[in-house]
């Protein structure tokens, strides 16, 4: 289940995304304001965004924030494991925090396993394919 941080982060990011290129940083107060979200968990999630270089920010009275890159390269899968780590529902099946299930006699025949293979798989290709530009957009494939 998508957990509201990671809600938090995908309206924030397709509020900057809705920008255009040539406009001046956002203040965090607007994005709070217009993407309803409690500016404490923003500057948090800002804040990872800022260190997975998703976003860059400007300080000073006219600073903000803004797309660290073009939003048609930034994806909801990029965003999602930002904030929430692997997409994988089970650690064994993660391509980036691989760990083998305690409980698992094999891996190799497990159909847990091979099931959430497939669920990792789908669900990395939506996420990864769907850019914010394309959200903007309301341009959405399968």
């Amino acid at each position: 289940m998508l957990t509201q941080r990671s809600r938090y982060g995908l309206r924030a990011m397709l509020l900057l995304a809705g920008e255009p290129a040539s406009a001046p940083p956002v203040p965090m107060s607007r994005i709070a304001k217009e993407a309803v979200v409690p500016r404490k968990f923003l500057e948090i999630i800002l804040t990872e965004l800022k260190n997975a270089n998703l976003v860059v920010s400007t300080r000073g009275k006219q600073g903000g924030f803004q797309l660290a890159r073009p939003a048609d390269m930034i994806s909801f899968g990029d965003i999602i494991r930002v904030i929430e780590g692997p997409l994988a529902l089970v650690p064994c099946v993660s391509r980036t925090a691989y760990k083998r299930c305690k409980d698992c006699k094999d891996e190799e025949t497990c159909e847990i396993r091979r099931a959430m293979m497939i669920v990792r798989d789908d669900t990395a290709r939506i996420l990864d394919g769907t850019s914010l530009a394309a959200a903007v957009a309301g341009e959405f494939t399968v």
